[in-house]
């Protein structure tokens, strides 16, 4: 009888701590749940107690670039600006590399990218994106008389073309059966794309339509450059890239977009630029 009540005993307990164990292991599953929505939700909380939106970007004309004096400036360095005022926090600019703006965003080296950022698929998967606001285009750009060489598939066969990695214009250099029989050469940046061709060392770059129009004006530094005329490709639009499932601060953020739209800010600072006849918010 003792040997009975012992062994029920012994069964008791063990159930009692299976129970216990599997109790533990579904608050822990339940724990790493909430913290998981916690850390999505929290951005924008993260952001405001900063008091700053880090935002990522490259330096290229008429976007965000440096002026005579040394200071950033640029028509996305204003917009930037105007939204943080409406947002309540301060616009802080660092410089990235391209090649690695995810993963910037991702481990929070910066809160967002604000930089011509073109709205495509695999950024719409990867990252949260706003409102779009401008449109774009890609250009095929080379030396002034040499366009016309150029206008056909027949004279860029053997050409070199470079284009920033990851950019939209690679895109169009790989992928575009227009230049299927050209040499193609990635670069880090478009800054270095134009000076390729300006150089020599490449005969066309494909380019943010938007960059042509700060970078190849008489008395720029890519003045001896020209676009092709009629050779446009993927057109496109613009908007800023937030971490992924970050919904607070991507509904803050439309919010004082369009505020920015509708109080004429934003064309105002278009105009600046000769960027008003892209905007795609903001229009009269």
């Amino acid at each position: 009888m003792k040997k009975i009540i012992a062994l029920l005993m012994v069964a008791a307990m063990s159930t009692a701590v299976l129970t216990a164990c599997s109790g533990s292991t579904e608050n822990s599953s339940s724990d790493a749940d909430s913290k998981t929505t916690s850390n999505s939700a929290s951005d924008w909380s993260y952001i405001e107690n900063k008091g700053e939106l880090v935002i990522g970007v490259t330096y290229f004309e008429p976007m965000n670039y440096k002026d005579s004096n040394g200071e950033l400036t640029g028509f996305e360095t204003e917009f930037a600006q105007a939204v943080c005022k409406k947002l309540g926090v301060k616009a802080t600019f660092q410089k990235i590399d391209w090649d690695s703006k995810e993963v910037e965003l991702n481990s929070k080296t910066i809160d967002c990218i604000w930089n011509g950022l073109t709205i495509n698929d695999e950024r719409k998967t990867n990252m949260g994106i706003s409102t779009p606001y401008m449109e774009n285009k890609q250009v095929m750009v080379t030396k002034k008389g040499s366009e016309d060489k150029y206008k056909t598939a027949e004279g860029l066969k053997g050409a070199t073309v470079v284009a920033e990695k990851k950019s939209a214009g690679e895109e169009v250099a790989k992928g575009d059966e227009f230049f299927k029989d050209a040499n193609y050469v990635p670069v880090d940046s478009q800054a270095k794309a134009l000076l390729e061709v300006k150089s020599g060392t490449a005969d066309v770059a494909v380019i943010d339509y938007v960059m042509s129009i700060g970078s190849l004006a008489e008395g720029k530094d890519y003045s001896s450059l020209a676009v092709v005329d009629g050779k446009d490709f993927a057109p496109e639009q613009y908007g800023v890239a937030l971490r992924k499932d970050d919904t607070e601060t991507l509904k803050k953020l439309n919010s004082a977009i369009d505020e920015v739209a509708k109080d004429g800010t934003l064309k105002k600072i278009a105009e600046k630029y000769d960027l008003d006849n892209l905007l795609l918010v903001g229009k009269d």
